[in-house]
């Protein structure tokens, strides 16, 4: 539109003059708006987050080492030099043997030296000695034990295996002469299964029972925040060990895995489900959730497909800080003895046999399970940080 000044004013009654531009319509189109400006103002919800989350460097390199560690433990079966449940009997308690590339000067390769055990007499005490005459090498790529993979593909084919007629204990080995390193790879599928199964119980219920309240609200709501209140006025600990130990001993080990899984699941929806009630409270007032029930939608269908999905991104992050807590639950209840049991072998399991004062002093490496653990909770926890911030790439 043109400008009109006071002093050229049109005569009373007459139409101000104006055009009309033919030119086509962008919505999205301004002069000041500057290339970069203009991408983030037609980003998506999606995209917004995730260039967000990409300044989280500590969040990132903690999606990193996660991966890593759930990949270890999808192929433990051929990264790890034995099976877990193989022993060497000759070699109990024996500690880490160190991989060396250089002998007396000459480059040969990744090898390890053997060890020559003799038996204290005055303590009963296995000591071992480093023969470093003795270089023997690695072999990799090779034929160990026999393995079915995830229970499926039978193979004996290993990353790395010991030399022959010898050992290659990394992380040295436990009571029965297994190989810890072993040990924790298989561990680590369990561990972090039952954190990723724990969390999806109590998903599903946070979900549906936070959204019953935030939908329907007044009674509803009151019922469900009252039951909310008493789970959580409960001590976790101490019930943790009672709902455990009701588990008859009589069950098989897959059983008593499920049922860990389902007991750490039960006690951690209680957050997710006021984080959802609450997000609900404040959106089932948007317009198109009344124009949903105006056209008949019934609620579950409103909940599931028109609610959730708005706040999907806060959920994701909220499970992200959940999963190392049903880690260290499990840990915790295998520890006691009240968890997992053998043959089941996880990182709670293998540190009950770390119990023990004394063997501790003597024998350190059987804490070392005690760090995927501390590893996997603080990238779990920076992980979950750097969703939550990216959750909310408007603030």
């Amino acid at each position: 539109m043109k400008a009109t000044t006071l002093n050229h004013l049109p005569p009373d009654g007459a139409p101000l003059p104006h055009e009309v531009s033919t030119a086509p319509f962008e919505p999205y189109a301004t002069e000041t708006m500057t290339p970069e400006q203009e991408r983030v103002y037609l980003a998506s919800q999606w995209q917004l987050m995730w260039w967000k989350f990409r300044k989280h460097r500590l969040a990132v390199i903690s999606a990193f080492v996660i991966v890593a560690i759930y990949a270890m433990a999808a192929f433990a079966e051929f990264l790890a030099p034995y099976h877990y449940t193989t022993r060497n009997t000759d070699f109990i308690r024996a500690p880490s043997q160190s991989i060396h590339l250089f002998h007396e000067g000459s480059l040969i390769g990744p090898f390890v030296y053997p060890y020559t055990m003799r038996l204290n007499m005055e303590n009963l005490k296995r000591e071992y000695e480093v023969d470093a005459t003795r270089p023997e090498k690695l072999r990799f790529f090779c034929k160990g034990d026999d393995y079915t993979f995830w229970g499926l593909i039978s193979g004996n084919t290993h990353l790395v295996c010991p030399p022959e007629g010898g050992t290659f204990f990394l992380l040295g080995s436990d009571r029965l002469g297994r190989d810890m390193l072993s040990r924790i790879l298989y561990g680590g599928r369990i561990s972090l299964s039952i954190g990723l199964l724990g969390v999806s119980v109590s998903f599903v219920l946070g979900v549906i029972i936070g959204g019953i309240a935030g939908y329907y609200g007044g009674r509803v709501d009151l019922f469900v925040q009252r039951i909310i209140e008493i789970v959580q006025s409960l001590p976790h600990i101490p019930l943790w060990l009672a709902l455990a130990s009701i588990l008859p001993p009589t069950w098989s080990p897959l059983l008593v895995y499920f049922g860990i899984t389902v007991i750490l699941g039960l006690m951690d929806w209680t957050g997710l489900a006021r984080s959802v009630r609450s997000k609900l409270l404040s959106l089932r007032e948007e317009d198109y959730v009344v124009a949903a029930q105006l056209m008949g939608a019934k609620p579950r269908r409103i909940i599931a497909l028109h609610l959730v999905p708005g706040f999907m991104s806060h959920l994701i992050a909220s499970a992200t800080i959940t999963i190392p807590k049903t880690i260290l639950g499990e840990t915790a209840l295998s520890f006691l003895g009240l968890g997992l049991r053998p043959p089941i072998t996880s990182w709670g399991v293998m540190l009950n046999e770390a119990q023990n004062i004394n063997v501790v002093a003597l024998y350190p490496w059987l804490l070392y399970p005690v760090v995927p653990v501390i590893m996997i909770i603080l990238a779990f926890n920076f992980l979950g940080d750097g969703l939550r911030d990216a959750a909310d790439p408007y603030r």
